[in-house]
């Protein structure tokens, strides 16, 4: 019988796994469990083309390998897990045998205590289905939109609904756009361009209580505001999506507790990545943390196939430089490393750089991308990482960080292999959006199989 490998979670980082497992040769059966009922889509584009009706959904559709052959569980999310019998339970009681299991199942949209979440006209946006349930929501009112959340998605909201011709009020409970993520004078040019497009802000408030009528939502500020809304987009942030994981025994306390290669802490034959997995960085301090970045899921998930195909004892450390970027109101801010780490902010060749324990730890650039491809290696050479770095260390936990919320994309990856350890010369630097061992673009590829809520297959 052949080996089979689980990849828990149908959106990018999924399919990334997905895709290194066939490339570096396994043969087993790969099954991908997804709890939604869409095959796997760009999320970058929910906030922007999905909302103003550029895109349709097939426009959304990831493209991926043709050479994929897995069978899809659509609509069949993963209920509970065992590690000790490496058995997996979806809805209709089913169990599902693994030798090899990939933890991909992202993040969930966070609950903000006293919404009226039961009401239709107000929404979450992290699926394909809330972008469509929030557009038509927007295309069937009249009247203001409010936007509760000032980091990536809420401004990126913000802008394309203004983009639409409707009016926006973004209200944000930190004193500044963006949560102070990309330094205070980008984040003061990010704030005026909002301004200067008609958006009514209200920043530095909280929200007192909510009033449902039938012709709109009261929404009652701690400054004695008063905003009267047909549509309400709460965009406060995620949480790693591990219900399904209680009663493990694993570590789950924000996300799925990793070692630096991926593997998961307390099991065998389990790795984990993107926006789920927490992992120390041994190029950033080794502290324990969650990285909620677009290249994360696509690096990381091609890193944990690898680290899973040789085992724990021959696995590489995981050690990436992440980047990101928001584009709003045609302006394009771009950034790599790790920003919320900076203590103190300097010149670096034009760009904002972020500097803790003398070291350059993230820069970030407006309408800048040729200088942060150029200023990108100085993040490999300052933080290079030690060859006898153990694989695992139980460093101190850090604090969260104190942005609401972070959705970025990437243009910049790194070639393979992504699971390497760093030597002292830093990789170039690419602004291809290809996996860089597979140059060619993958084509869409219709699945061999799908089969939804646990069903019968269709072809």
């Amino acid at each position: 019988m052949s080996e089979r490998i689980v990849v828990v979670g149908g959106g990018l980082g999924g399919v990334r796994s997905a895709e290194r497992l066939r490339e570096m040769g396994f043969d087993g059966q790969i099954t991908i469990l997804s709890a939604e009922r869409h095959l796997p889509y760009h999320r970058p584009c929910l906030s922007k083309q999905m909302i103003t009706g550029e895109w349709t959904p097939d426009d959304s559709l990831l493209s991926f390998s043709g050479d994929l052959d897995a069978e899809w569980r659509l609509n069949s999310p993963a209920l509970h897990l065992d590690p000790k019998t490496q058995s997996v339970w979806v809805p209709g009681g089913e169990e599902i045998k693994y030798d090899g299991m990939i933890i991909a199942t992202g993040v969930d949209a966070r609950a903000m205590g006293g919404a009226p979440r039961h009401d239709p006209r107000v929404h979450v946006l992290r699926t394909l289905d809330d972008a469509i349930a929030i557009r038509k929501n927007i295309r069937q009112s009249q009247g203001l939109v409010a936007v509760i959340g000032g980091g990536f998605i809420g401004c990126e909201l913000a802008c394309s609904i203004r983009h639409m011709g409707r009016d926006v009020a973004l209200i944000v409970r930190s004193p500044a756009l963006l949560g102070g993520v990309v330094g205070d004078d980008i984040g003061k040019k990010i704030t005026e361009a909002h301004v200067e497009h008609g958006v009514r802000l209200a920043t530095g408030v909280g929200i007192k209580h909510w009033v449902r009528q039938p012709g709109g939502i009261g929404i009652h500020l701690s400054d004695g505001q008063v905003f009267f809304a047909s549509c309400v987009v709460l965009a406060v942030g995620a949480s790693p999506a591990v219900d399904w994981l209680r009663g493990s025994g694993l570590d789950i306390s924000d996300g799925v507790l990793c070692d630096s290669t991926n593997h998961v802490v307390g099991a065998e034959n389990l790795v984990a990545c993107g926006d789920v997995a927490r992992w120390p960085n041994m190029r950033f301090n080794g502290a324990v943390r969650r990285v909620e970045h677009w290249l994360n899921a696509v690096e990381g998930g091609r890193a944990a196939a690898e680290n899973l195909l040789v085992g724990r004892s021959h696995a590489k450390t995981y050690t990436p430089v992440p980047r990101f970027w928001t584009e709003q109101y045609g302006m394009r801010v771009q950034g790599a490393g790790l920003p919320v780490l900076g203590t103190d902010t300097t010149d670096v060749n034009g760009l904002t750089g972020f500097i803790a324990n003398g070291k350059l730890v993230g820069i970030v650039g407006l309408e800048s991308p040729g200088k942060i491809i150029t200023e990108t290696p100085e993040l490999f050479r300052q933080n290079e990482v030690e060859t006898n770095t153990p694989v695992w260390t139980q460093p101190e936990e850090e604090p969260a960080a104190a942005a609401e919320e972070a959705l970025p994309t990437s243009m910049i990856p790194v070639p393979e292999p992504v699971a390497a350890l760093a030597s002292s010369v830093p990789p170039s630097v690419s602004s291809s959006m290809s996996p860089p061992l597979q140059r060619r673009r993958h084509s869409r590829s219709r699945p061999e199989m799908v089969r939804s809520g646990g069903g019968r297959a269709r072809p």
